[in-house]
């Protein structure tokens, strides 16, 4: 198996497994994690974490698998990469990447579609796309200037420099640094939390931030009201109220 899931308790835990390559991804291990993305959308799992197993997050595509194949990037991207980065991004539910080490090319583009990201103090991101003479794909040059703004995203991939997980905590592309023996059970413990709370208020809240992006103000505010009123509605939202007024 490329990729293990475990289920426990509304979490979705998603293992990249293929640690003797830096878990690089093969079209095996795009079809095995979009599987995964399917099972998240299913009502028992209300959050998720994704990890590498070993001492990478992801090293990105296997390269000796384009060597065998030959042909262009475009339809891996287009048949493997862009939906699992749209998967991601759609998933009416929390994506949280625990970037366990080295995190490359198209590794990077996957923590990046992910809602947070955690690192490893051991943690190191590339872009390593440029430095092939390549472009940042997968979702990179979308996902990263959003997370760390437009100058700063340029700079990084057009240098394909080595970030650690400091600077990574210091320009906003990660939102913790833990030490590499507590990296899952935080992350696992952040996504409980985020599973626990009632209704849809997580999803919803994730889709009114992406929709926010190309919306005015006078129409994200409508947006606002009108999914409010949806969520006010909701059973589980009169049992909570029901709960907090009782204390």
């Amino acid at each position: 198996m490329a990729v293990e899931v475990m289920v426990e308790e509304g979490v979705e835990l998603i293992t990249l497994s293929r640690p003797e390559v830096m878990n690089t991804f093969t079209r095996e291990l795009h079809k095995e994690f979009s599987e995964a993305l399917r099972t998240a959308r299913g009502e028992e799992v209300r959050a998720v974490v994704v990890t590498g197993a070993g001492r990478a997050f992801s090293a990105g595509q296997d390269l000796e698998e384009v060597q065998r194949e030959g042909g262009g990037n475009d339809d891996r991207l287009r048949r493997h990469y862009n939906p699992n980065a749209i998967a991601i991004h759609s998933l009416e539910k929390p994506v949280i990447a625990a970037v366990n080490g080295a995190c490359a090319g198209a590794g990077l583009s996957l923590a990046a579609a992910a809602d947070i990201r955690i690192a490893s103090s051991k943690a190191k991101f590339v872009p390593a796309f440029v430095n092939l003479g390549l472009i940042p794909d997968a979702g990179c040059s979308w996902f990263l200037p959003r997370i760390i703004g437009e100058a700063k995203a340029l700079e990084w991939m057009i240098t394909g420099r080595r970030v650690d997980a400091e600077e990574a905590l210091a320009i906003g592309l990660v939102s913790e640094v833990v030490e590499p023996d507590r990296l899952l059970s935080r992350a696992r413990e952040l996504a409980a939390q985020l599973a626990a709370w009632p209704g849809e208020g997580v999803g919803a809240t994730k889709r009114l931030i992406r929709q926010s992006l190309g919306s005015t103000l006078a129409e994200h505010l409508e947006r606002e009201v009108q999914v409010q009123a949806y969520a006010a509605s909701t059973p589980a939202y009169l049992d909570a109220m029901e709960k907090f007024l009782s204390r």
